[in-house]
């Protein structure tokens, strides 16, 4: 019926301008042209959103062409806008909704076949494969679908729009890079200048690097694993054997295996290919590799004997000795338990504080005063500290109980209790039986 609206009433027939026929001079012309221009410009944009108002009315259910709005002529511009975004919103649909090309397995077979074999070994492994090569495939897909809807779309330039995007830029490509080229020869390259400036590689190193293992492979510069068989210790005694350990250790390094690297350094041999401009660098790798043996020498002597008070091996337990004595009316013992554990800590101490004199192989060439670095790290010597105080502690639970024992029993005849008590009893004047 005339009363209901249809396409024809909603959208109006474009109107073409009308051509003008006259005699123009070339200035009039180029403005007529400039107007034209100007005027197709805006008929074209007017048929954009009549055709975008068209193609939305057509895919409305009945409902909402019943509440559709008037002709476009009679749209105010805030609807026409929401018309337009929902056009957008609606091609965006479409073209999303169109199947992306898949990637190709041999590129993912490319990749996996980059990964090396023994990072694929394991059940774990094979599962972590699985979801790396699945959330591949869920990025390219995405980026598939963003670079086409790119491509096919163009973002309309309105403010509403941009709360309705939830899609991030694409990431801009890194400035200054140049992936031309691959890897290969910047490795190749490099690896040349590694094997011709690294002096780990000389034969003088393989030489130190034997002398090292030769001399300390079983060697401790303090070792009490039979302290128990030799029977109880008290803690002066253990004192003075780990300083007098440290110190003859000491000696035998410096008049073995430091004797020996001086020899090998005094020969013209030792320094076969190495230029002069390259010396430093070379007597640095020296004191390196040396301060290293030496480290690795203290932190496995302090090791073995943190391992002599573990609580899962008793067999290798130092055995103190320890008296329990009673003066000035208080029962104690003697050391005290805070100057045992101090001993026993007294002893890693000792280990670090070993090997620190030792001049660099340059410093004695040239009669400087440069020593080795032989400190032993701070996290080894506090994981020493820290478990020792902890098997301490578990191990001393057995003379705290003994201790305790003896209070329980025997302190009310030293801490005047018993006193008090005779007193009482002689005070009430009792009988012959109540003293007997």
């Amino acid at each position: 019926t005339s009363s209901k609206r249809t396409l024809r009433t909603l959208f109006r027939p474009a109107a073409l301008p009308l051509p003008v026929i006259s005699e123009k001079s070339p200035s009039q012309k180029k403005l007529l042209a400039y107007h034209k221009g100007k005027e197709q410009q805006k008929m074209i944009n007017q048929l954009l959103i009549d055709r975008a108002l068209e193609v939305y009315y057509i895919s409305m259910d009945e409902t909402d062409k019943r509440d559709a709005a008037p002709p476009v002529t009679e749209l105010p511009s805030t609807v026409r806008k929401y018309f337009f975004i929902k056009y957008y919103l609606f091609l965006k649909n479409c073209v999303q909704s169109n199947p992306m090309v898949p990637i190709q397995q041999q590129w993912l077979r490319s990749m996996l076949a980059m990964v090396p074999q023994s990072l694929m070994e394991g059940r774990d492994r094979e599962l972590l494969t699985e979801d790396i090569l699945k959330e591949i495939v869920m990025d390219y897909e995405k980026s598939m679908q963003r670079c086409v809807l790119r491509r096919a779309l163009i973002t309309p330039d309105i403010k509403e729009l941009d709360k309705l995007e939830e899609e991030a830029p694409l990431p801009l490509l890194p400035l200054g890079l140049d992936f031309s080229s691959t890897w290969h020869d910047s490795y190749i390259k490099a690896k040349k200048q590694i094997i011709s400036t690294l002096h780990i590689l000389h034969p003088t190193m393989k030489t130190l690097l034997d002398f090292g293992y030769s001399a300390f492979f079983n060697f401790l510069v303090v070792d009490f694993s039979s302290s128990r068989l030799k029977g109880p210790v008290d803690c002066k005694s253990l004192k003075t054997d780990a300083s007098l350990s440290c110190s003859k250790a000491e000696d035998k390094i410096m008049s073995i295996w430091y004797q020996r690297v001086i020899g090998l350094f005094t020969q013209s041999e030792a320094l076969d290919g190495v230029k002069l401009d390259q010396l430093e660098s070379f007597y640095n790798c020296v004191a390196v590799l040396m301060s290293n043996q030496l480290k690795e020498l203290l932190q496995r002597t302090t090791e073995v004997f943190v391992k002599l008070f573990d609580p899962e091996d008793r067999s290798r337990l130092p055995i103190f000795k320890m008296d329990l004595t009673f003066d000035d009316n208080r029962m104690e013992f003697y050391p005290s338990l805070q100057d045992l554990e101090e001993a026993i800590l007294f002893v890693v101490d000792c280990i670090g504080q070993t090997l620190q004199n030792f001049q660099t192989i340059r410093a004695w060439l040239t009669g400087g005063t440069a020593t080795l670095d032989a400190e032993l790290p701070a996290h080894t010597v506090q994981w020493a500290k820290s478990t020792l105080q902890k098997s301490i502690r578990n191990n001393l639970e057995g003379p705290k109980e003994h201790f305790k024992g003896y209070v329980e029993n025997y302190g009310w005849f030293v801490d005047g209790s018993a006193e008090e008590r005779i007193n009482r009893f002689i005070a009430e004047q009792p009988s012959f039986d109540e003293y007997t």
